[in-house]
């Protein structure tokens, strides 16, 4: 953590400008802190921008009030995190180490300050980004888990925090960490707890809760307006909110899992030009939201849209699960698919517990030196076998065709055959789960002959039979038999991503007939916003 820390005070030092401190003390206020005092305590709105004139200002440990950091920020650095960026709350605490004065800018007068001001902004939210890196890089956050490997609700907020690149701290229970925790909330901790700060235990955690603490889901004003609804946070939604942003609509994400949607849960994307060694798609789709945000547009998540309805004057109103609304002047269909719920008894009973729809770092740990099977034969089932491998004492690809030439990038499939770890069983299906509280085993069959084989095997990852997100859309537009959206010359519709229902557009793998890759639902989210930008303008 101290070479990290090292790291990120190097990159601090490169100081705005004087023009930039101008314009800051032009919108901003001085203020002045006594050595001791608190300037942001973790859970509270990071609604200001906070530029150091004299003192020094440090890092706080939320456990024990001891400098978290070895570095401090001194005048000319900035307080911040990028939840800045999207009206968040801070994650660490922020104090005084001497008497500090600082101006302070209220969030949307530095945001638009930001947009006014390229060279200021790319300063800043290259220093807010590493911020967030080294916090996940160091496991460094506020909310701990104890008992994630314990406990499925836990489990699943380790999942949400992970996903959507948010930094927290995870501890078996009866480990040294966790009782130090435990001492430090003056709580007892004897079973599977999250906690954040040492104020606040969680109870029956959701990530709707852990969202309200980290300050994701805002409270929206009900019926609350914008320009444009965009409904889904993969690629395409969230390149729809960048060019959005950029060409000035009031606009609002909504994600009802994790930005990045299926796209996020990709562990290494080789083919997405600009990348030649790969990326990761949360990385790829979290660098975007951070543009989106630099540009004014908002998120909120986990918010799922359950209906979609348009109202006398035009505009569309959109419902939460929770019944709140928000409405919107045109609406970005970008929900993409979800893969189906195989009908194999008991799967659902597993789902958390052996059972998984996406391979990330966190499901990797709970597939340590033990056999793991994916079912599936596209580029998801593909880059999941490769990064399983990695961790997993053998991968068995199954897939129920003959071969992987219609449905996977060669390049995967070649890498696929040649890596010892992995075993692709063509021909095969999943038949029987067996375990009682966790998954032990899995019978497979042979579709050719009836073969059955039972085998110890930890976890099973369900990565086909994508079906379309579009119930929420309530008979508004045409949809084809299989749920997905028709857009274009499909229904006499000038734009290639116009539907039956003027003012609601459709991007990405929603979209009938569209590529299901990512740089195809990237490149339809940016191109998108004219015909919105014509629409709610004309």
């Amino acid at each position: 953590m101290e070479s990290i820390g090292r790291d990120l005070a190097e990159m601090q030092r490169v100081p705005l400008a004087a023009s930039h401190i101008a314009a800051l003390r032009a919108v901003g206020v001085e203020r002045h802190y006594p050595a001791g005092r608190f300037l942001a305590r973790a859970g509270e709105p990071a609604d200001r921008f906070v530029y150091v004139e004299t003192g020094e200002v440090e890092v706080v440990n939320p456990f024990t009030d001891e400098r978290h950091l070895p570095s401090t920020l001194g005048p000319t650095q900035f307080m911040g995190e990028i939840a800045f960026l999207n009206g968040g709350n801070w994650s660490m605490p922020m104090r005084a180490v001497r008497d500090t004065s600082v101006i302070e800018v209220p969030r949307l007068d530095m945001l638009r300050l930001m947009s006014e001001i390229p060279e200021m902004s790319d300063i800043v939210i290259t220093v807010l980004a590493a911020r967030r890196r080294r916090q996940l890089d160091t496991r460094d956050g506020t909310l701990v888990l104890l008992g994630e490997d314990d406990d499925r609700a836990v489990r699943r907020i380790a999942e949400f925090m992970s996903r959507n690149r948010l930094p927290y701290r995870s501890y078996a229970l009866a480990s040294p960490e966790a009782d130090a925790v435990a001492r430090s909330c003056s709580i007892a901790v004897d079973r599977p707890a999250v906690i954040f700060g040492r104020d606040i235990v969680v109870t029956e955690p959701t990530s709707d809760k852990v969202a309200h603490l980290l300050g994701l889901n805002h409270d929206l004003v009900d019926d609350e307006a914008f320009d444009v609804l965009i409904v889904g946070g993969g690629p395409a939604g969230v390149a729809a909110g960048v060019y959005a942003g950029a060409e000035g609509l009031h606009s609002l994400v909504i994600e009802d899992v994790a930005i990045g949607g299926q796209a996020g849960t990709s562990s290494r994307i080789e083919n997405y030009m600009g990348f030649p060694t790969g990326i990761s798609g949360a990385d790829l789709v979290w660098r975007g939201e951070v543009q989106a945000m630099k540009f004014g547009t908002r998120f909120a998540m986990p918010r799922r849209v359950t209906r979609l309805d348009q109202l006398e004057d035009g505009a569309f109103c959109a419902t939460f699960e929770n019944d709140q609304r928000v409405r919107g002047r045109a609406v970005v269909v970008a929900t993409g698919v979800q893969y189906r719920r195989l009908p194999i008894d008991r799967l659902e009973a597993f789902e958390g517990a052996g059972v998984y729809y996406a391979a990330t770092e966190i499901e990797a740990r709970y597939c340590r030196n033990a056999e793991v099977i994916i079912i599936g034969g596209g580029n998801s089932a593909g880059q999941a076998a490769m990064f399983l491998s990695r961790s997993a004492k053998h991968v068995r690809l199954l897939v129920r065709g003959p071969s992987l030439a219609a449905s996977m990038s060669h390049y995967l499939s070649s890498r696929l055959e040649a890596d010892p770890a992995i075993t692709i069983d063509y021909g095969t299906e999943v038949s029987a789960l067996h375990g009682e509280h966790r998954l032990e085993a899995v019978t497979t069959r042979s579709v050719v002959d009836g073969t059955l084989r039972t085998s110890p095997v930890c976890a099973v990852f369900v990565m086909v039979g994508a079906a379309p997100n579009t119930g929420w859309l309530s008979g508004l537009i045409e949809l084809d038999g299989h749920g997905f959206v028709l857009t274009g010359e499909a229904i006499g519709a000038g734009s290639p991503y116009a539907t039956s229902h003027p003012g609601i557009f459709a991007v990405g793998d929603v979209r009938a007939g569209s590529v299901k890759r990512v740089a195809s639902s990237v490149g339809e989210g940016s191109v998108v916003i004219s015909k919105v930008w014509e629409y709610v303008r004309h």
